[in-house]
């Protein structure tokens, strides 16, 4: 039976073009970069092509950018990094305060269990930005949470559950007319780029950003490699000490292989997304489409506009996630699931969160109560550049024999 992967926000298959960059480097090309002798020098010449390859689709200098083991740690990176210097230009002030950041309540783990970290740590005072039922941020609320000691607004540009698009230049406007008013150089804006590069805009000229996370598994590139942008004057301090690569910020020896099958992948998503962004889009609304007419009862959630071209998440009533799952794996479909409402705290944030937008009456209250009472299931499914109209059919069909199959 032929597989169909509709969890491509999880893992994106190896592009073939990246593939191929990578094999010189996982072969005869083996070379530290930091040695001086020839067989490092050409692992030297690798990263710093690379690099121009991701400054020309990120329309940024070559010096803003700087390559660590995958998404996650980017996103410490810049939250921590932020942090660290704050306090190293502070070192000698006995009156400090500790620093703020402001970030939303549906973030990725990377980031709001950071946050959360530091705080428990008090390390940092932070505030949690709430949002609507679409997912997207409290702009009026943000621009109230500002305030003098805010270091840092970290806002994920593409919801990695329900896909929702954040409007990340107007976020920029409101910190930076914060900051004209006060003329410094902070608060900075980071964003959780990760699911959005396939399909937004990433220029940072147009962003606006002062810190960008991307990672390769996210773009059809190689696992365990990421990319953080620094934009120039923004001061971070490392993480990870060592024999300082990456300009004294990230050490480590370079994953050679994988910076330069990223670049690639980078660079094949950048040449083909306007096309992909069309396609996807009309499956996506015709899977969108499909599965409301024909299934009774299944919500979708998020805004059905400002959101990934390839990401449908909806809410199933009566039936459990995990069984979902199971059952359109015993049909050759992958895709994931969260619960949405349990009686225990479910293992999605963002669900949690925004349960109002699952498949609920308008009238059902999302207090610990009522969710002892009800039960639904979730599921996102993330198409990706194989996926095709046949098999959002044989979805749509799976879905409804599954839905009869548990019918009360």
């Amino acid at each position: 039976m032929k597989r169909i992967y509709l969890d491509n926000a999880a893992a994106t298959p190896l592009n073939e073009r990246a593939l191929e960059s990578m094999m010189p480097y996982l072969a005869d090309n083996f070379g530290n970069p930091s040695s001086i002798y020839q067989e490092g020098l050409k692992a030297k010449g690798a990263i710093s092509d690379a690099r121009l390859v991701i400054k020309n689709v990120l329309h940024c200098h070559p010096d803003e950018i700087y390559f660590v083991g995958g998404g996650t740690e980017s996103d410490n990176f810049a939250i921590q990094g932020v942090v660290q210097a704050y306090y190293r230009n502070n070192s000698k002030n006995t009156n400090i305060q500790k620093p703020h950041i402001i970030t939303s309540t549906i973030e990725h783990p990377a980031v709001l269990n950071t946050v959360k970290e530091l705080e428990k740590r008090n390390i940092i005072e932070a505030t949690y930005i709430s949002v609507d039922k679409a997912g997207l941020i409290n702009l009026k609320e943000l621009k109230e949470s500002l305030r003098e000691t805010t270091r840092l607004v970290s806002v994920m540009y593409a919801n990695n559950e329900i896909g929702t698009i954040q409007p990340i230049s107007e976020i920029v406007k409101i910190v930076r007319k914060f900051k004209g008013t006060r003329e410094v150089s902070y608060p900075y804006v980071h964003t959780d780029a990760c699911q959005a590069m396939n399909y937004c805009d990433v220029n940072m000229e147009h962003l606006g950003v002062d810190l960008l996370t991307f990672s390769g598994a996210k773009i059809c590139g190689p696992k365990g490699i990421g990319t953080l942008f620094v934009r120039r004057g923004v001061n971070v301090e490392p993480i990870i000490y060592g024999g300082g690569q990456e300009r004294n910020l990230r050490s480590g020896t370079e994953n050679v292989a994988g910076i330069v099958g990223m670049a690639t992948a980078l660079l094949v998503a950048e040449e083909m997304k306007e096309s992909e962004v069309e396609r996807l889009i009309l499956l996506r609304d015709y899977f969108i489409d499909e599965i409301l007419e024909k299934i009774p009862g299944v919500k979708l959630n998020g805004d059905k506009i400002k959101r990934l071209p390839n990401n449908v998440h909806i809410t199933i009533p009566n039936i459990d996630s995990d069984v979902l799952v199971i059952e359109f794996d015993s049909r050759g479909i992958s895709c994931s699931a969260k619960s949405a409402c349990k009686s225990n705290k479910t293992d999605s944030n963002t669900v949690d969160e925004i349960a109002s937008i699952c498949s609920l009456p308008d009238d059902f209250t999302t207090t610990p109560e009522s969710l002892l009472v009800d039960r639904a299931g979730t599921l996102r499914f993330s198409l990706g550049r194989h996926t095709s109209k046949k098999d959002i059919d044989y979805t749509v069909t799976a879905l409804i024999d599954i839905v009869e199959k548990y019918k009360a």
